[in-house]
């Protein structure tokens, strides 16, 4: 074999090297629920935040966080940001899960329709309500802490777990007198339907709706690309928070399809104005500070009060924790 052949099939062999599997993007599976609290894997996906941190992203959406949760613990996914109480329920049955880090803090309104005489919570009772599905996270804060606060309890009115665009059009109808709404769902509502806010959990009871979980499997054998995803999430974190104007236009298409939201009083609304909007009235983050981990606590003995949780022994929050990312990262 000449040199001159010897020299090219060198350079070949080389430049598969280069392109070798060792530096292709990983393959990741993120789970996901289309509402806001979830913008931070929505945005990350399109505006191509993974990809920067070398994975190929595949982002896989569920109804709810107690479908999501499923698919953490069989192993179809590799990390899904939903809410705690779903981590807390599976663990307590045995299964292996760790809670890695934050996503969003739960921005939840109570909305009325103007023609029901409700002016404060405590005014629900006898009256119709839309919420979530029943378990969820959103449901015992309802339930355990809005309900409660007000001297209420679930059986003193009609609540309904309904998807939230089935509740925006309920609201709409007249079907229910009330909802209990996340965003973009809370602002849609206040456009196109004659309500008004009375309660926001938010500014009364603050607490981290949303996390990032991974099974203990995942974390022990994927930790660089768990934290890779988590620092992808981060970056989508600092859009949401400080840039919302950029960061509305990537994930407008999974709330609103239409160019425009033809309002009750505003004439057509910009659908990418109304996500804006709605970006702006959540407190996204991707640290759990220590108050976030004392709510956990809160709500874990709740779901105790509620029997989701076994009461004759402590549910141990502290062991679902793994928040080495963030140490890492100096948050």
């Amino acid at each position: 074999m000449n040199r001159s052949l010897l020299a090219a099939l060198f350079a070949f062999v080389l430049g598969l090297a280069v392109i070798s599997p060792a530096t292709a993007a990983e393959e990741f599976r993120v789970g996901y629920v289309r509402v806001m609290d979830d913008a931070q894997a929505m945005l990350a996906y399109e505006a191509g935040l993974y990809e920067k941190y070398g994975l190929d992203a595949q982002l896989i959406e569920f109804t709810s966080g107690t479908d999501l949760i499923k698919g953490i613990v069989g192993g179809q996914l590799d990390i899904g940001v939903l809410g705690f109480s779903n981590a807390f329920t599976w663990a307590s049955r045995g299964a292996d899960l760790k809670i890695v880090g934050g996503a969003q803090r739960g921005y939840h309104s109570i909305l009325v329709r103007e023609d029901a005489n409700i002016d404060q919570v405590s005014d629900l009772r006898g009256k119709s309500l839309a919420s979530q599905k029943q378990g969820s996270t959103a449901d015992i804060v309802l339930k355990g802490v809005t309900l409660a606060d007000a001297g209420l309890a679930p059986a003193d009115l009609n609540i309904l777990g309904v998807a939230p665009a089935v509740a925006v059009q309920s609201l709409v109808g007249g079907r229910v007198n009330a909802a209990f709404l996340f965003e973009p769902y809370a602002s849609i509502a206040q456009l196109v339907a004659p309500v008004k806010e009375i309660y926001e959990v938010g500014s009364v009871w603050p607490f981290p709706c949303m996390v990032v979980i991974t099974s203990g499997d995942t974390l022990k054998n994927r930790k660089e690309l768990v934290w890779a995803a988590m620092d992808a999430q981060r970056d989508a974190i600092d859009m949401l928070e400080n840039e919302p104007e950029k960061a509305a236009p990537y994930i407008t298409d999974y709330f609103i399809k239409e160019a425009s939201v033809k309002s009750l009083n505003q004439g057509e609304v910009p659908a990418q104005q109304v996500i804006s909007t709605a970006i702006q009235t959540n407190d996204f983050s991707a640290k759990l500070t220590d108050g976030d981990i004392s709510r956990m606590r809160e709500l874990a003995a709740i779901m105790q009060q509620q029997g989701i949780l076994p009461a004759d022994k402590d549910f141990d929050v502290d062991g679902l924790l793994d928040l080495a990312w963030q140490e890492a990262r100096g948050l």
